[in-house]
């Protein structure tokens, strides 16, 4: 853990065997604070409401079971509501009651009987469950923004179940090779225009036209490598062929969905059609090691293998415990989003960078979707159609529910 002196040089963390209750005691017998376990100089001798754990009437007067922010669970202690200054608190802990009962109604389960005196065990253990589920995507949506390096705002939500942040996810921004692989990030050569929009510049001298009109949207069809400015190049930060490299640039949302999913990505503000949305990084490692690696990942139904075939087939993004937002968006047979190769400092044909650019306009709250048997090239993976023994995997449903649908994955 960090405490006092350590937040002061910046936090460092380690993994710990101990509990969150645990840890909060030894903070508060040495004094000691710690932001990212709750204790704050704030609330070291003072207490504040952390969430609401439980109800009951006594004696005409209205009780709750108090969580205090920064304390363990063991100094929980009941207060009446004329103490409780919270009403935020109180409206969620209403809401989460609410929904409980709700959630128990419509899978026709006997809905437990309580009086207005008390809350049964089972509607308590839930409201603490949603309350501890609710500070702990606070904590990793505050992460993940700390960990990204674009513009655009990453957001965390979880209306649908009891599920928290993924235990074996690491946060990434660009490429990390696995052992043996070496990733070129620095260009041998770069453009001297004084505007690149007009004159030749790196797109010409790849042999392709530059991929961006002047209002910063695609211009080029699918399979069309994007070749933008590099490190080299004398041309600024605002060269209209900087796209990709400036990053996310719209506020994005990790969502539960409500059709068993799992976690989506939805667009919190609209985005024009043909416009850069996000790349898609994770690990790359040997297409040798992918085929090894999708196998243990079709038996558990999840595909994170994105193929970097643009001109050979050696190698394979893995984003399942190493990503970004792209990690989460989900699979549609009618995706709203269309894969480019980008090249931009590393010039290895064999090792693009992948883009995803919108195909229509997205509207503020929309599900972000790409076709995950799509190659670069913008065709459908020709996994998807040799099906002969070599190839024959276990086949995961997909639940899209695009009229277009194709029925499987993979």
């Amino acid at each position: 853990m960090a405490a006092a002196g350590a937040e002061a040089r910046g936090a460092w963390c380690v993994p710990c065997l101990v509990s969150l209750d645990t840890l909060q005691e030894l903070c508060r017998k040495e004094m000691l604070t710690c932001k990212s376990i709750g204790i704050t100089k704030r609330n070291l001798n003072n207490y504040e409401v952390e969430y609401l754990c439980d109800y009951k009437v006594e004696k005409d007067m209205e009780y709750y079971l108090v969580k205090w922010k920064g304390w363990p669970d063991s100094t929980n202690t009941w207060e009446p509501l004329q103490n409780l200054k919270c009403p935020l608190l109180l409206q969620q802990f209403y809401n989460d009651k609410h929904n409980y009962l709700s959630q128990v109604k419509k899978c026709k389960a006997i809905i437990p009987k309580y009086s207005n005196k008390a809350l049964k065990p089972a509607i308590a253990e839930y409201i603490v469950k949603k309350a501890k589920q609710r500070i702990a995507l606070q904590r990793w949506q505050e992460e993940l923004n700390r960990r990204k390096n674009h513009k655009g705002m990453i957001f965390v939500e979880n209306t649908v179940d009891l599920e928290g942040p993924p235990s074996d996810f690491y946060y990434i921004n660009e490429y990390k090779p696995a052992p043996g692989i070496s990733l070129v990030n620095e260009a041998t050569f770069g453009c001297s225009c004084t505007d690149c929009f007009f004159e030749k510049c790196c797109p010409a001298e790849a042999g392709v036209i530059l991929a961006y009109n002047k209002n910063q949207q695609i211009r080029i069809p699918p399979g069309t490598p994007i070749y933008e400015c590099n490190s080299r190049c004398q041309c600024g930060p605002d060269c209209p062929n900087r796209i990709v490299q400036k990053g996310t640039q719209y506020s994005l949302c990790i969502f539960r969905t409500s059709n068993g999913c799992g976690w989506g990505v939805k667009t919190l503000v609209k985005i024009k059609r043909m416009s850069f949305v996000m790349e898609y990084v994770g690990e790359v490692i040997t297409s040798e090691e992918a085929e090894r690696r999708g196998q243990f990942y079709d038996n558990k139904g999840i595909t994170y293998l994105f193929d970097l075939d643009y001109e050979s087939d050696e190698f394979t993004v893995d984003a399942a415990r190493y990503g970004n937002v792209s990690h989460f968006v989900n699979h549609s047979c009618d995706p709203n989003l269309q894969v480019f190769n980008v090249f931009i400092d590393n010039l290895d044909t064999r090792l693009p960078r992948i883009a995803l650019f919108s195909t229509r306009t997205i509207n503020a709250g929309e599900e972000l979707t790409f076709d995950y048997q799509m190659k670069g090239s913008g065709d459908v993976s020709s996994d998807s159609i040799d099906h002969s023994p070599a190839k024959k995997r276990v086949r995961t449903i997909c639940k899209c529910g695009a009229v277009t649908c194709r029925g499987y994955l993979n």
